[in-house]
């Protein structure tokens, strides 16, 4: 991504943080094996275990807990396994997620024969609480547990949800809570405890790391997995096997650590440039309707939609501008689909189509915004011209 453009897709990925890429030259530079016991395996064994307090601290967890992935798309489908083992407590038989989660919940791997409870959400996209409360009612009707998965905030909309009290009701119904917050690390915070969740996933190119590294967050070592995704040599302690990818590890703990550091400023600085952005799209668009809007939203995140400008359309006429945004979902082909989180909070197929989204990061500035609004407007007044002529 050069400078040249004007990049404001960051929920799909974010620019490759300096101090990321000065730790990944420096792992690349090493030779061993994380599991060698020799000199040259404990060395590069150190730097993996500094990323592994480095992601913990992010989360407020211990590092023990953290277990390095490919992905957050690995680390979802490992958290959906079923086989967790909790002292005390009843084998897992049932699962329930919201309607607006990642593909990689809704469609990750589930024992065979696994019903999925998918939860409804309002029109803000905010999980609602008494559907939930009723299918964990069902299962204890049924004397039956399950795991409940509920993302922080939604990738598209960047509406947050309310996930500590939907962790407490899950806890108090006897259940297991797994909370996506791969979009939210970085953005806002993502500690496990306030969260309430016993499994988290976070995920290292959202927040400055490289692509190609996730994990998943154990709130206690008392969870047990006797069956993992991936088997093999016994690595991150029998629940991921295959050798570490050190760099990508290296870069994601040294992202994590810088994430910490500036989350305060981030926060305030992307919620000012969004607020900017959105008084000036009211003002050039005023019937342009603003996705979430009525509730918490992540800081940097804007999903809007003005109707008769179709999304696809528009994508690409701002790319030839130099801008790079995303509209609701884009399948493996590249071409644009409408919105399942769109269509989950109610919003009809002829808007939804029109949906786009604009994720601002760290290195977004005032005049970036400022050349958005000009190129919306220009195409707006071209759509509105041709209309005119038509007519």
């Amino acid at each position: 991504m050069t400078r040249s453009r004007t990049y404001l897709d960051h929920n799909a990925t974010t620019p490759l943080r300096q101090e990321a890429r000065a730790a990944m030259l420096s792992a690349l530079d090493l030779c061993g094996a994380p599991s060698s016991v020799h000199a040259d395996g404990r060395v590069v064994r150190k730097l993996v275990e500094a990323a592994r307090h480095d992601v913990a601290d992010l989360v407020g967890a211990l590092a023990k807990n953290v277990v390095f992935c490919a992905s957050a798309t690995e680390a979802n489908n490992l958290a959906l396994n079923l086989d967790w083992q909790r002292p005390g407590k009843p084998p897992l038989r049932r699962m329930a997620v919201s309607s607006v989660e990642h593909a990689s919940v809704l469609n990750g791997v589930r024992p065979q024969g696994t019903e999925l409870d998918l939860l409804p959400v309002d029109g803000n996209g905010v999980l609602d609480l008494n559907a939930l409360e009723g299918r964990l009612s069902a299962w204890h009707e049924r004397g039956e547990t399950g795991l409940v998965s509920v993302m922080l905030a939604n990738n598209e909309t960047g509406v947050v949800q309310p996930v500590a009290e939907i962790a407490a009701r899950v806890r108090e119904a006897g259940s297991l809570f797994h909370c996506d917050a791969a979009q939210a690390a970085g953005k806002i915070s993502c500690l496990i405890n306030e969260i309430g969740a016993d499994l988290l996933t976070i995920s290292s190119h959202k927040l400055g790391g490289p692509l190609g590294a996730g994990a998943l967050v154990l709130a206690s070592d008392s969870l047990h997995q006797p069956n993992a995704l991936i088997r093999g040599g016994g690595q991150e302690k029998g629940l991921r096997a295959g050798t570490e990818n050190v760099p990508a590890l290296a870069g994601f703990g040294a992202a994590a650590r810088a994430a910490a550091r500036e989350l305060a400023a981030y926060g305030q600085e992307s919620l000012a440039l969004r607020s900017t952005l959105e008084a000036a799209l009211r003002d050039a668009s005023p019937d342009i309707v603003l996705f979430g809007e009525g509730v918490r939203r992540l800081p940097n995140t804007l999903n809007f939609a003005e109707p008769g400008m179709a999304a696809e359309t528009t994508l690409i006429a701002l790319d030839l501008e130099g801008i790079s945004v995303s509209s609701g979902s884009a399948c493996s082909s590249g071409k644009v689909k409408v919105s399942h989180v769109l269509t989950a909070m109610g919003v009809a197929p002829a808007l939804a189509g029109s949906a786009l989204r604009v994720s601002l990061g760290r290195e977004t500035t005032v005049q970036e915004i400022e050349f958005f609004v000009a190129a919306w407007k220009r195409l707006r007044k071209n759509l509105h011209d041709r209309r005119h002529r038509a007519a």
